[in-house]
């Protein structure tokens, strides 16, 4: 196959990706290696997506993932372009991996040491041991068998799913996640505890397949990192690695239309740029306005989310699969409600990673996913980055940010009333629990909702993954790699297969190299 190194850009074959967070860089890697010519387009002033970097008052905010694992998905993208990703990047093992806070003030490190966790267990009740070298057991075959067998396989027709069905039936797929960590865990916190992972991909424990028991094998078997200067530190990698192949990056680009002729996506048109740098919802791009830039592609590749893709940059008339009624059927991840705030004092007593949870679990649950009903509780993710990487501060300083799982926009909260009274809640909490007098200390302070999520990085329902990961919405049921309503048109990211966190997305990117044409 020809390859970026020995064609002329002229003779190769365009790509224009949609989308430059972790899916679209890894893509236009992939894609340039491969021997495509790539530009990228991004609706924001810089990379990141979801992983955009906020920079306010001296404190740097990574806007969302924070936990990295399976480092050698990030390694390959350095290999692919010759390059060593230790050269540029410096991940931070952590240990332990997160402290877990109960509603009661008992707290759990959890970790991949497996000693130090039986006696952390031990602490709640010594008899749930031999069940958690079950539940890891468990969480070792739903890997090998979810992530390593399958985790990059396209799911680009029913025979992908033929041979895939005795995997599924091995780690009885069609149970919960909540229900095999009950089989194995005992006591009521410590289900918990080996249950909640599912929420960092946008998934309600009691309803995600339990091959997301694999989470466990992936933190335990590659640990869970941070990199110094914050995961922004990995966005700027990817752009680096593109620069070194020449890969364009077009910022304040947001796409307007997929272009399709003859059946076949061919380009996109974009919006004016002062409509691509505010953030109001685009306009209806089936409707006649004003005239338009068009890029011509051979291929493109969204990394975006798939359901807005679908609805509103596609005409509905190319949409045999993915109709209006279909989209609006699924069911939804989870909104998020992030405060990023910074403090002119350090808290040390606060880790790098902390889930402060709520005395309700399974009932806060129904009402974030099923309910759609915004609760007056809730539990927390508080991420204090400076524990490991003081830099992401003035002198002196503390950056961080705490995200609380809420309704998506089916719950018709009206945010822009009430987005500062719960931020004052979750203040309030904190300062009662871990961070005393916390207001007297805040310097800066900047919050994102549902809302957000919707206006600035179009995600549907300001869902903030997509798809919730459930059986019926996994493998072959999520909007697959290659499209299956328009040649042309493939998918990577969050949305689409395998499904959402870091190694999720760049397994997407792995995925699309099997259904890319050759260059």
């Amino acid at each position: 196959m020809p390859n970026a190194s020995t064609q002329h850009p002229a003779q190769r074959p365009k790509a224009v990706v949609i989308g430059a967070g972790f899916g679209g860089l890894a893509s236009a890697i992939r894609l340039s290696v491969k021997g495509y010519d790539v530009q990228v387009l991004e609706k924001l002033d810089a990379a990141g997506g979801r992983a955009y970097v906020h920079h306010q008052d001296g404190f740097t905010f990574d806007a969302g993932p924070t936990i990295i694992t399976a480092p050698f998905l990030l390694e390959e993208l350095w290999a692919l372009c010759g390059k060593r990703m230790r050269d540029d990047i410096d991940l931070i093992k952590m240990s332990p991996f997160y402290r877990i806070r109960f509603y009661n003030g008992e707290t759990f490190d959890y970790s991949d040491d497996t000693e130090a966790m039986c006696r952390e267990i031990a602490k709640f009740d010594a008899r749930d041991i031999p069940g958690y070298h079950r539940l890891m057991k468990a969480a070792d075959q739903c890997k090998r068998l979810g992530f390593e067998q399958m985790g990059d396989v396209a799911f680009d027709s029913y025979m992908d799913l033929l041979k895939a069905l005795p995997a599924f039936i091995k780690m009885r797929a069609w149970k919960s996640l909540y229900s095999l960590v009950a089989e194995n865990i005992k006591h009521p916190l410590l289900r918990v505890a080996f249950s909640f992972h599912p929420l960092l991909i946008g998934g309600n424990p009691y309803s995600v397949t339990r091959a997301y028991a694999l989470i466990h094998s992936l933190e335990k078997t590659w640990g869970v990192h941070s990199p110094m200067g914050g995961t922004g530190a990995l966005i700027k990698g990817l752009v680096d690695l593109l620069a070194h192949l020449k890969v364009p990056i077009r910022y304040n680009a947001a796409v307007k239309r997929i272009c399709i002729e003859n059946g076949r996506a061919c380009g996109v048109e974009l919006e004016p740029v002062d409509r691509a740098q505010s953030s109001a919802l685009p306009l209806n791009p089936h409707q006649p306005s004003e005239p338009t830039e068009r890029i011509d592609a051979d291929i493109v590749v969204c990394n975006t989310d798939s359901a807005w893709t679908y609805k509103y940059l596609i005409a509905p008339e190319h949409r045999r699969h993915w109709s209006d009624a279909r989209i609006e059927r699924g069911h939804y991840s989870m909104g998020l409600f992030v405060w990023y705030f910074g403090t002119n004092r350090t808290y040390p007593q606060i880790p790098h990673h902390m889930m402060v949870l709520t005395e309700r679990y399974k009932a806060l649950l129904h009402d974030i996913f099923k309910k759609h009903h915004l609760s007056e509780d809730f539990s927390l993710y508080l991420h204090r980055p400076t524990a490991t990487d003081p830099s992401l501060a003035p002198p002196g300083c503390d950056t961080f940010y705490v995200l609380a799982p809420v309704p998506n926009l089916d719950s018709h909260t009206d945010w822009p009333r009430i987005s500062e009274s719960f931020r004052q809640s979750i203040q309030e909490h904190l300062e009662a629990i871990l961070l005393k007098d916390l207001g007297q200390h805040i310097v800066t302070s900047k919050v994102t909702t549902p809302l957000d999520f919707q206006n600035r990085l179009y995600s549907y329902k300001g869902a903030g993954f997509g798809l919730e990961p459930l059986l019926t919405q996994s493998a072959i049921f999520r909007p697959h790699n290659r499209s299956e309503d328009i040649p042309g048109l493939f998918m990577v990211g969050a949305s689409t297969h395998p499904g959402a966190g870091v190694p999720g997305v760049l397994m997407s990117a792995k995925a699309l190299e099997k259904v890319i044409p050759h260059a």
